[in-house]
């Protein structure tokens, strides 16, 4: 394993950090003033405009696709050259990664068009996806049911003629309060019931002004709302009508799309994770060397030397691992890296969800404030131990993988 970055790397990363420096940083307080005095909190202050149109101008744009299209579909960047640059957006994950282009849910809405969709569905939605004109939501998951187990799922998309009706409701879809989210990607029930229980879901594209598609509410995480991101919402599907034409692949490969999905969305989340620890571990040390208590600064402090090693500590560890998770999906493929993906979606949210709570404990009142990044980047670590499946999914899954070798 080379875990050296190579030239084009190591560019991407220059000019990356640059513009983070640059443009990205000074523009989080101003994103917060501009969303204040919106119409709608929904709504897309303008300086995001402004920092993708000077992300596309700089040659940042699109970097997580790895199929490159002779650069249509995105920079060509294998998983282990876009694991530092992902990273460094992580730094301010509410901004950045919107900003190159490279945010969640859209980048796997992306993936999953460039790889299963019809080339009328990519001329239609992957294109303007790609050019960042639209957003995107997945409406997987379901209030109702446990949907850690995606064969739970119970919203239902029946045939009738040339048409699918879809019924159901869906919460927590990312994105979806976004007046720029024109499409749903929808995972439901074909053939509910079908004796293989992985055959029985599909998914159909959905567009968002579709006869029967009610946004019903803002679902908050930890009490924030997301602004940045589009909100998290509950979405009610009424015998919502499209065209057969918008399935995506075939019927009942719903749950094989799903895990394709899922796999790139996963590392992906990990990447942007040690970004935030980095940015906390920045903090810890300003917070330290500025502030004195009881007689000497905060950094002559014992306890606290010992957080901020121990947080570069655990820092490098999940970053060596998420280096090699990600060398294993460029070499032996998704599937083959299927223990390590789980072991760093296990790992990787608890590592840094001690980070940021030793950062907040470091800063007092401060770290729990709106003056600081971390209480949110603490919620946002913390929603990654649920999101994409809880960790307990992860190891029971990867339990049984390591007993399999001594049945």
């Amino acid at each position: 394993m080379d875990f050296g970055y190579d030239t084009r790397t190591e560019e991407l990363r220059a000019r990356l950090l640059a513009f983070m420096d640059e443009h990205v940083l000074p523009a989080e307080r101003v994103a917060e003033e501009q969303r204040a005095a919106l119409a709608s909190p929904w709504d897309t202050p303008a300086v995001v405009g402004e920092l993708k149109a000077e992300a596309r101008r700089r040659g940042l744009w699109n970097l997580f696709l790895p199929d490159s299209q002779d650069g249509a579909h995105g920079a060509g960047l294998t998983n282990l050259q876009y694991a530092p640059l992902a990273e460094i957006t992580g730094r301010s994950p509410h901004l950045a990664p919107t900003a190159v282009n490279c945010a969640a849910p859209d980048t796997g809405n992306m993936e999953v068009l460039a790889q299963f969709g019809s080339d009328e569905q990519k001329k239609q939605w992957l294109e303007p996806l790609l050019a960042g004109e639209i957003r995107s939501a997945f409406a997987m998951t379901e209030p109702d049911v446990a949907s850690s187990d995606a064969t739970n799922i119970t919203t239902h998309i029946r045939r009738e003629g040339d048409e699918y009706v879809i019924s159901g409701r869906k919460w927590y879809i990312s994105g979806a309060m976004n007046p720029d989210c024109k499409v749903f990607i929808v995972m439901g029930k074909t053939d509910p019931d079908g004796p293989d229980i992985r055959r029985q879901q599909s998914m159909v594209l959905v567009p968002r002004d579709a006869p029967g598609v009610e946004v019903r509410r803002a679902m908050r995480v930890y009490g924030y709302e997301d602004h940045s991101h589009g909100g998290h919402a509950e979405v009610v599907f009424d015998q919502v009508r499209v065209p057969v034409s918008h399935l995506v692949g075939e019927e009942g490969g719903g749950f094989a799309i799903a895990q394709a999905r899922l796999g790139p969305g996963r590392i992906h989340h990990c990447m942007r994770l040690i970004g935030m620890a980095e940015r906390a571990i920045e903090l810890m040390c300003r917070r330290a060397v500025e502030r004195t208590a009881f007689g000497k600064p905060l950094a002559r402090q014992g306890v606290v030397q010992e957080w901020i090693a121990d947080a570069r500590v655990a820092v490098e560890q999940v970053r060596l691992l998420v280096l090699k998770t990600a060398w294993l999906m460029d070499t032996v493929g998704n599937k083959g890296a299927h223990t390590e993906i789980q072991a760093i979606k296990i790992a990787t949210p608890r590592t840094v969800v001690g980070i940021l709570d030793q950062a907040v404990q470091l800063h007092g009142a401060g770290g729990v404030s709106q003056d600081f990044p971390l209480a949110e980047l603490w919620a946002a670590a913390r929603t990654l131990r649920l999101a994409d499946g809880p960790d307990e999914v992860h190891q029971r899954s990867l339990a049984r993988r390591e007993l399999r070798k001594y049945a």
